[in-house]
Formats: C-alpha cells, sequence, structure tokens
C-alpha cells in the first residue's frame, strides 16, 4: 500500500474529513494546513505534493518526521541537496519500456523460489498502468488501409510480446494492461488513466506518478506530479519501495500576455525549451505561474509538459485551476468526480483561482516570458533545443551546411552545397539535394494530443489542396495521432480526407517516427541518398531529434508543429524562405506562398470548439479495456510463474539474479581496467540504449540469423527488449556515435586496446570480459541525455563496465547506472580527460573503500592510471540509499533481500 496505517503514523492528527460545497460527504484526507507551519504558504505546489505524500506516508521507518521537516524547510533544504524519500500514487509503463519490467519480475518470481521466498511477494504494491504503445512502424505509405495494415503486421511480429503482456495482465495482481491500438501512453494516461486526486478506500490524496518513459511529464500539465525513470526505478518503485531523492531546487517561470495570431503551442514549447536549456535547469522542478496561465488551454500546457526533458527538468508544472477543470470535464469526467478534485485540491492549498487573493509562492530562480515575443519557428537539424525562427531558417540552413560537423554543422564544402542529383523514381523525374525533405511525419505525443495543432494541419491540407499544391511521390509522409480521439474530430471537421489527399495517411495510434520507427524510405531515393552523400532531412511534429534517432538516413532531422510538417511536406526543403518563397505551383500556375494556406487562431479555435465534443472521448475510453479481435484472441497461461521458451527471441531470461544469494557483495576497486569507449560531451541515450531498427550486418542480427531469425522478421530493438542477448549487443551500436579511440569515426565499434583490433563494441567487451579484464567508460559532459531507457544502463553493465567516469551526467541515466550497480565518477570542476592528458589508452584503477560504511555520498575518490596519472572524482552516490543499492549489487538486488528478510 502507498498509505501508512493512521494509528502508526505521527501526522494522524492531520486526518479530517472533506466535504463538498453541498456539505456531501468526499471521503478523508490528510491537511498540510492543519499541521500549523506558515512555511507552507510560501511553498511551490509541486513541493507541496512531495510533503503530503511524505506526511501521509509517514510510518517513522522508510518515511520519518525528519524528511516531513526537510521538505516543510524546502527554502532552504533545498540549498543542501537533502535527501528525501517520495512514494508516488502509481506507476506507468509502456510496453516497450514495460516489457523489461514484466521479464524482471517473472524471473525475481523464479529467484524468490529459489532462496526460499514467497513468490507472490513480487506484486505491484501500487497501482501500475501498462499502455501497449502499439509502437508502428509506419510502413504503408499513401495507403487508405495503413492503419489496419500496420496492425496485422504488428500483430503477425510481436505476437509474442503482446502474449507475454497478456499472461502479465493475470499473473500480476493490482495492475491494469492498456491493449494495443489504443494510443501513444502519454495521451492515454492524460485523457483517461490520471486520476489528479486519487480515492482510494475514502482516502483522498494527490495523483502523482513515476513512468517509464522521460515524456512522462506530460501530465504536468494536468496538475499532476511525474517524471520519467528507469525501469529499474519504476520495479522498486512498484515493490512499495520509496524513491530516494535530492529535495529539487524550482524554478519559477511567469508567463504574461498572449500568443500572437498564428503562432502555435509548438512555437512556444520550443522557444521554452530553448530559454530553459540556457537557463540551467537539469534536476530541478519548473513550475509555470503568473496570468498568462489563463490564456494557455489545457493541451498547450501539457506540450509544455512533455518536453521537460529537453529542456532538462525533472517536471515543468502547472497547477489546477479552472481550465484543468474544465478539460476533465471535456474529457469524460464525471461531474461529481470533479466536484471532489476541486474541494480536495482547495482544501489542500493545492488550486490556484486567480480571482482570489494569494501569497505567491518561494522559488529557487526565476524566469519570464511574454507569450506575445514567440515567433513561429522550428528546431534542429540535430538537437530539441537548437531553435532556429522560420524567417531565418533559410540562413541557418546553409551556414549548418558551411559550418565544420557538429551539432549546427556539416562541413559541406562550398561548391558541392547546391548540387542536384536527379533521378528516375518509378517513371517519374526525382531530383535530391541537401536540405530536401524525404520524411514529413505528424506524430509523437507531444504535439498529436492537441486538437489546436491537429485541426490547423489540416486546415494547412484543404487550403493547400484546394489550391492546386501536392507532395512529391518520394517523401514519406505519415499521420499517427496519439489516440482514437484525434481521428474522431477530424472525421467530424472533414478535414482527414485532406491529411489523406496530400499522403497524410493513419498508420495507427502510437510512437512512430519520433522513437525511429519510421520504416524504410523507397529504395531508389534511399539508394540515391547513400550513394550521393545527400544530408536529407525529416520533419517531424516530435520532441527528439538527435543524430541517427529518426532515420539512418536523414542527417538533418527538424522538430515543427503540425501544420508546418504539412507546408515542409508541400515545399519538399528546407532551403527555403516562406516569406519571400512560393511553397510550390499551384493551379492555374499560380504560386502559393506560406501566408495563401495558414489558417488564423480565429479559424482553428472555431472549428475546435465545434468538433471535439466530450462523447468523443467517453466513446473511445468505453471500449479501451475490452481490446480488439486480434488481443483478444491470444491464448495466454494463468500460471503465476512464467515458463521461459530457450528458443525465444523476444522474451528470454535475463542473467540478473542467476547465482543471487543472501551475502552482499559489497564495494570492491576495479584495478587495471581499460577503457572500452571514450566519448565527447552530449552522448545520448539513443548513442547509448539499443533503438529503431537492427542493421543487418550489427551482433544482434548475427544473433537473430543464429536463431534462425530473418531479416525481414528482426523487427526492432524497442520489440525485442526483453531479449536481453538482442540488447546488450545493440548498446552502444548507433551508427552516430563517435567514439574517440577511433579518431572521431562514427559508429558502433572500438579498439580492443591489447590487440589494437577494431571490433564491433560488444565484441570488444566479450573478448575483456573473457579476458577476466574490466572495463570503463571515459565521456564528457550530459551523459545519457534524452530518453528514459534502462537497457541503457542494463546494456552498460551486461558489457562488463564497471565504471563511468563522466564531466557531468543527465539525472535518469546516472540513476539507472546506480541501479544497476555501475560506478558512476564526476571530474573535479575544470577538468576533464584533456587537462589531465588522459587518452583512453591506459589502464585504469579506482581505488574504492572495501566496505559501503566507509563510503559516504558524494565523496573524493581517487583513479590512478599504467601511465602514472593520478586524478580525484567525485562519487555520484548521491544518498545513503543508493550506496545501500551499490552494496546489494544494484537496486532490484537489495528490493529481493529486503522482501525475503521481511517475511522471516
Amino acid at each position: 500500500m502507498s498509505t501508512s496505517s493512521s494509528n502508526s503514523n505521527p501526522f494522524s492528527f492531520a486526518l479530517r474529513g472533506l466535504r463538498d460545497r453541498e456539505g456531501g460527504d468526499c471521503g478523508s484526507y490528510y491537511s498540510i494546513p492543519d499541521l500549523g507551519d506558515q512555511r507552507i504558504d510560501k511553498l511551490p505546489y509541486t513541493i507541496r505534493v512531495l510533503l503530503e505524500s511524505a506526511v501521509r506516508n509517514c510510518d517513522e521507518f522508510q518515511i520519518t518526521k525528519e524528511d516531513v521537516e526537510k521538505i516543510m524547510g524546502w527554502e532552504k533544504t533545498s540549498l543542501e541537496q537533502v535527501e528525501i524519500p517520495f512514494k508516488p500514487s502509481r506507476v506507468i509503463l509502456q510496453d516497450f519500456t514495460g516489457v523489461p519490467v514484466l521479464v524482471d519480475f517473472a524471473s525475481m518470481r523464479d529467484a524468490m523460489l529459489e532462496l526460499g521466498g514467497n513468490p507472490d511477494k513480487i506484486n505491484p504494491m501500487v497501482p501500475a498502468d501498462l499502455v501497449i504503445d502499439h509502437s508502428v512502424t509506419a510502413n504503408v505509405v499513401r495507403s487508405q488501409n495503413a492503419i489496419q495494415a500496420n496492425m496485422e503486421l504488428e500483430f503477425e511480429r510481436n505476437k509474442e510480446r503482446f502474449a507475454f503482456l497478456k499472461w502479465g495482465s493475470s499473473a500480476f495482481h493490482n495492475m491494469l494492461i492498456i491493449p494495443p491500438g489504443s494510443g501513444i501512453v502519454h495521451q492515454v494516461n492524460l485523457e483517461y488513466l490520471a486520476r489528479v486526486v486519487f480515492n482510494r478506500d475514502g482516502l483522498l490524496y494527490p495523483d502523482s506518478v513515476l513512468g517509464t518513459d522521460s515524456h512522462t511529464t506530460m501530465i504536468n500539465g494536468l496538475g499532476v506530479v511525474g517524471w520519467g525513470v528507469g525501469g529499474i526505478d519504476a520495479e522498486a518503485a512498484m515493490l512499495g519501495q520509496p524513491m530516494s531523492m535530492v529535495l529539487p531546487g524550482v524554478v519559477g517561470f511567469k508567463l504574461h500576455g498572449t500568443l500572437r495570431d498564428g503562432v502555435t503551442a509548438t512555437d512556444l514549447v520550443l522557444t521554452v525549451t530553448q530559454m530553459l536549456r540556457k537557463h540551467g535547469v537539469v534536476g530541478k522542478f519548473v513550475e509555470f505561474y503568473g496570468r498568462g496561465m489563463e490564456e494557455l488551454a489545457l493541451a498547450d500546457r501539457t506540450t509544455i509538459a512533455n518536453m521537460a526533458p529537453e529542456y532538462g527538468a525533472t517536471v515543468g508544472f502547472f497547477p489546477v485551476d479552472h481550465i484543468t477543470l474544465e478539460y476533465l470535464k471535456m474529457t469524460g469526467r464525471e461531474d461529481e468526480t470533479v466536484s471532489t478534485i476541486e474541494a480536495y485540491l482547495r482544501a489542500n492549498k493545492m488550486f490556484v483561482d486567480y480571482n482570489e487573493p494569494k501569497i505567491e509562492p518561494t522559488y529557487s530562480s526565476y524566469i519570464e516570458l511574454d507569450l506575445g515575443d514567440v515567433e513561429p519557428c522550428i528546431s534542429g537539424p540535430k538537437r530539441p533545443h537548437d531553435r532556429v525562427t522560420l524567417k531565418d531558417m533559410k540562413t541557418d540552413w546553409h551556414a549548418c551546411l558551411e559550418n565544420k560537423i557538429g551539432f549546427k554543422g556539416y562541413g559541406i564544402p562550398k561548391d558541392l552545397q547546391n548540387r542536384v542529383v536527379k533521378f528516375d523514381f518509378h517513371g517519374r523525374t526525382a531530383e535530391l539535394k541537401h536540405g530536401t525533405v524525404v520524411i514529413a511525419a505528424i506524430t509523437s505525443c507531444t504535439n498529436t494530443s492537441n486538437p489546436t495543432v491537429m485541426i490547423a494541419s489540416g486546415l494547412v491540407a484543404k487550403k493547400a489542396y484546394e489550391l492546386g499544391l501536392e507532395v512529391k511521390p518520394w517523401i514519406k509522409t505519415s499521420l499517427a495521432p496519439g489516440s482514437g480521439v484525434v481521428t474522431k474530430y477530424l472525421l467530424r471537421s472533414g478535414l482527414l480526407k485532406y491529411l489523406s489527399d496530400l499522403g497524410f495517411n493513419l498508420v495507427g495510434y502510437g510512437c512512430t517516427t519520433c522513437i525511429g520507427n519510421s520504416g524504410d524510405l523507397d529504395q531508389i531515393v534511399a539508394d540515391e541518398i547513400t550513394e550521393n552523400d545527400i544530408i536529407a532531412v525529416a520533419v517531424l511534429s516530435g520532441n527528439r531529434n538527435f543524430e541517427g534517432r529518426i532515420h539512418p538516413l536523414t542527417q538533418a532531422n527538424y522538430l515543427a508543429s503540425p501544420p508546418l510538417v504539412v507546408v515542409y511536406a508541400l515545399a519538399g526543403t528546407v532551403d527555403i524562405n516562406f516569406e519571400e518563397e512560393p511553397i510550390g505551383t499551384g493551379k492555374g500556375n499560380r504560386p502559393i506562398f506560406l501566408r495563401d494556406i495558414w489558417p488564423s487562431s480565429e479559424e482553428v479555435s472555431e472549428i475546435v470548439h465545434s468538433n471535439v465534443l466530450v462523447d468523443m472521448f467517453k466513446s473511445t475510453y468505453e471500449v479501451i479495456t475490452k481490446g480488439n479481435p486480434m488481443w483478444n484472441q491470444l491464448v495466454v497461461p494463468t500460471t503465476d510463474v512464467y515458463s521461459w521458451d530457450p528458443n525465444s527471441t523476444y522474451i528470454r531470461e535475463p542473467p540478473f539474479f542467476k547465482g543471487m544469494s543472501m551475502d552482499l557483495p559489497g564495494p570492491h576497486s576495479i584495478k587495471d581496467a581499460y577503457c572500452l569507449l571514450s566519448f565527447g560531451d552530449c552522448v545520448t541515450a539513443d548513442h547509448i540504449s539499443p533503438a529503431g531498427s537492427i542493421h543487418k550486418d550489427s551482433p544482434a542480427a548475427k544473433y537473430l540469423v543464429g536463431h534462425s531469425v530473418k531479416h525481414r522478421d528482426f523487427n526492432s530493438y524497442g520489440s525485442r527488449r526483453g531479449n536481453y542477448e538482442v540488447m546488450m549487443r545493440g548498446t552502444f551500436g548507433n551508427i552516430r556515435i563517435v567514439n574517440k579511440l577511433l579518431d572521431g569515426e562514427p559508429g558502433p565499434k572500438t579498439i580492443h586496446i591489447p590487440t589494437r583490433e577494431k571490433l564491433y563494441v560488444y565484441d570488444a567487451a566479450m573478448r575483456y570480459k573473457n579476458d577476466g579484464q574490466d572495463t570503463i567508460v571515459l565521456v564528457g559532459s550530459k551523459y545519457g541525455t534524452g530518453s528514459s531507457r534502462d537497457w541503457d544502463a542494463k546494456g552498460t553493465m551486461l558489457l562488463g563496465v564497471k565504471a563511468v567516469i563522466a564531466k557531468s551526467f543527465e539525472r535518469i541515466h546516472r540513476s539507472n547506472l546506480v541501479g544497476m550497480g555501475v560506478i558512476p565518477l564526476c571530474f573535479k570542476s575544470g577538468e576533464d580527460m584533456d587537462s589531465i592528458g588522459l587518452t583512453g589508452q591506459e589502464q585504469y584503477t579506482i581505488h574504492l573503500p572495501s566496505s559501503v560504511h566507509e563510503m559516504q555520498p558524494g565523496q573524493d575518490i581517487v583513479v590512478t592510471t599504467s601511465t602514472r596519472k593520478s586524478f580525484t572524482c567525485t562519487l555520484r552516490f548521491d544518498t545513503e540509499v543508493e550506496l545501500s543499492y551499490f552494496d546489494h549489487g544494484g537496486i532490484l538486488q537489495y528490493v529481493m533481500r529486503k522482501l525475503i528478510n521481511s517475511a522471516c
């Protein structure tokens, strides 16, 4: 249970009843005002949620009165890096990240039996929702039956994975599994699963959630505190363990003014992302406030909240107000439920009423934006926070071509920048040049949950089609909404037809191009790009555009609003100034400009209000748990312990608990380790964790071929996350990753130092392991930026890496490494590989105390090399609990032993 007994809770005096405005009984709750502390009025709303959770769950064991006092004194303690425990109200899993969680749970049940424990202990103790995201591969282009064809293909490929998940739906209690075809996990969470306020057996408390995807933060726009964690952290939370975290600073982001006509929520979020990256918010909460909040629809707020990982924050929070309540009603929540939500939040000082006087919270730092200053823009070509205003895009693109290779450069010689390659495309003359758009995708949770930008994309398509514009057939177009509601209002408004007419056919409900599931380009186009070294472009309404993520052949990837995705598909290039150049030629040879097809904000608003209806949400989600015929026909065993198939290439028992005993392994020094890989700055989770398609020459491909899997059935890394053999072979397998040991040559290989052989990373790692040699990884700053993938740490550990030494880590990746027992170390401020004189060719010895009791969070650790260099690093175990995880060999082993001991 996530709530302690009132009898053992020292704050039971604050437990009181709640009545609504009519005097009706709503239940009971822990009253924060009844604590009688004036400091509460100055706390940010996010910190009030942490405070309520600590008060409600205080048992003087996992959570103590001292923890409550730390949170109460946030204004001072947040400056001191103090540690607090946090118990979320629930956990949400996406199927790609959820499968490894259930695989681990199934394996833990086996280990429990071997260690003499009770396997029934391995069940979620807090509610867990798992949404089978149906992460489709948009293979079918310009086909009216694309969604059905893709669904059939997904079931053909993923039947075994889906069957495993269906087994889990009955084998594990307190878990809801949403069948495939329902939508993107974050939109389903927003429109259906989120409670805002829980009512559990008559006890009311705020909804809060940990999710196995970094964009779990989308729910912050609904006033729900939640963020992404690695699967291993989620597993521990599901098993009742409080999450140990550093009490964060909170950045106050003040909004005022109004967006100008024609400016979209996407333009706003890209602007906010750039501002917050510049401000520096990694590891912090961001809380939005100010009168500008009244001008932002709920969907606009969730668009901003969704991209918290891109601007680096743990949370991007919008407190609940009247706009939130109206959205809850529009999405089909019952009036009585909404009334209880309002009553509870008002009583506990968690509701914002702009018509009432209030004390402004205190924040750690402040930032401000006039919404009227936001301009139309896109971001790229390689990072989400590299915003470019639309009017400057042509100039910026040419600068990128000329700049030396980097985040904003490709190093193309001047005489080659405007070269045009002509070719025959199925009987039609076609051409490619640097900047040609080959993928245009309306996709991603960031934007497809927002009716305003989706309707705007339909209006752009309608105007363009009626004026005679068309999309070139060699551009791969797709439409992947976040839920069936989007289809309903696009159909009702008559706009879906025009999107289809331009090739934006409905391909499925789930993550597609944004996660790398764009499918293959036409082979003719792919060959021309490869043979002529074309810097081809993808434009998508997503949130991530890191190198190698979207498609192996699109070196430039731009994030844009859904209507701009349509515009760039029509233009066929990013090398265009929309203010001066036409998008194309329409009927009667008339040049058509952006201004001719761009809708006004009033046009969009009118269609949204008349076509986005409450019945659409109710009808969509009334049937969501009933599944579809293909799901319902899956026959699975009813056993509580999973029967592992040794021949499966999708679901394999992981080795994490093999040979585990009740004795703690404890810390041990790392002696004469070789450097497996050496990286610069901003290596992302996409570079580390296997994602997207499986290359035919990769170690993972060789493994699958060795198990009689044909190339057409390789599927994606995401679909095979339940097989550690595939995933460890794909770790560090990104084709764009740059390893300094290879003198800057991109690709998934490294140098085996003792023999000087150039090998795939997996092959080199296995040679080191077989020879009994430890390895480390050396990296620059912001290591692990991006998605919350536990395989970035699981794969690292399975490859035999014992420690990672970095200038800095992104929050989730550091936590993942800790959870898997890999030691995270940071160079001292002002130092790095170059300043110390490290080449990566040395052997490294990391001197650790022999007992965890001699260690402390953030202590200095000495590292020496075979070249007689010595330098000091900061140990990035940030809390005492993380040191305990390390002592046990990892977080899952820690939880297992705790569960077994609790039964003794």
